[in-house]
């Protein structure tokens, strides 16, 4: 999956990309849940003009549809469990017309997919202390970023990275290894041009709801690869540079 910008170099301190992230599954390594052992980070970037045009209308619409209202924030575990805003489903297949729906709308929207999918039990085996799988996935997918914008033209001016709140002490720790990353911590040994805003989970924003709802789909295509995954053969296809799983797998190590 590729964007063009034909070249242009943004007219002002900001890029022509704006950046949504969210997470799935836990990040701690104290315990590993043997249903879901796995910790995902996605970032969804999307041409801010094609976001503002296309992208949040065709949400906005789509929850017009199905609600009669703007209001309600989806979120895939909620969606999945049928809580909230999601009772409503009058049997399975409503509900499958509604995810089908849904997986269109994830399908037109033309964004750009960076993601690492942290295999905790591995990452354990591997580290006797082992880092903290955020902040691997973290400077994953920042380096990966830079070179997007890179090959965008766009690695000159200001990208904004945003990320759902998760509370003070956690919010303040990503925020300095966020900055670390990019004042250079990085496999690039590169000054990164990009900067941190957190959103309250109340934020009615249409990319972090995109990012929401790919991010677990990524990680069963990891946990259960033979399992029929509709939702994720279309980001497959929005993958920049394929997904990132740390630590390499043994059957991709080369022999």
């Amino acid at each position: 999956m590729t964007m063009t910008t034909e070249g242009r170099t943004p007219p002002g301190p900001f890029s022509d990309f704006i950046v949504y992230v969210d997470e799935s599954g836990d990040h701690g390594m104290q315990t590993l849940d043997r249903h879901y052992p796995v910790f995902v980070l996605a970032f969804c970037v999307f041409h801010k003009p094609h976001y503002s045009e296309r992208v949040v209308p065709a949400l906005q619409t789509f929850k017009f549809n199905h609600f009669g209202h703007d209001l309600t924030i989806l979120h895939e575990h909620e969606i999945r469990k049928e809580t909230g805003d999601f009772h409503f489903f009058r049997n399975r297949q409503h509900k499958n017309d509604f995810l089908g729906e849904l997986t269109d709308l994830i399908e037109s929207s033309n964004f750009v997919l960076i993601s690492c999918v942290i295999d905790k039990a591995a990452l354990k085996r591997k580290e006797a202390v082992p880092p903290n799988p955020y902040h691997v996935a973290l400077a994953v997918c920042l380096e990966r970023l830079h070179e997007f914008l890179l090959e965008q033209q766009q690695d000159s001016a200001l990208t904004h990275v945003v990320v759902e709140q998760r509370g003070q002490k956690e919010d303040d720790e990503l925020e300095l290894e966020f900055r670390r990353i990019c004042d250079g911590a990085n496999r690039l040994g590169l000054r990164l041009p990009f900067d941190v805003k957190f959103a309250s989970k109340k934020v009615n924003s249409a990319g972090l709801q995109l990012a929401d709802l790919v991010a677990r789909p990524i990680g069963l295509s990891v946990l259960r690869p033979d399992q029929p995954n509709r939702a994720f053969d279309i980001l497959q296809r929005k993958f920049f540079c394929g997904l990132k799983v740390y630590p390499v797998p043994e059957s991709e190590k080369p022999r």
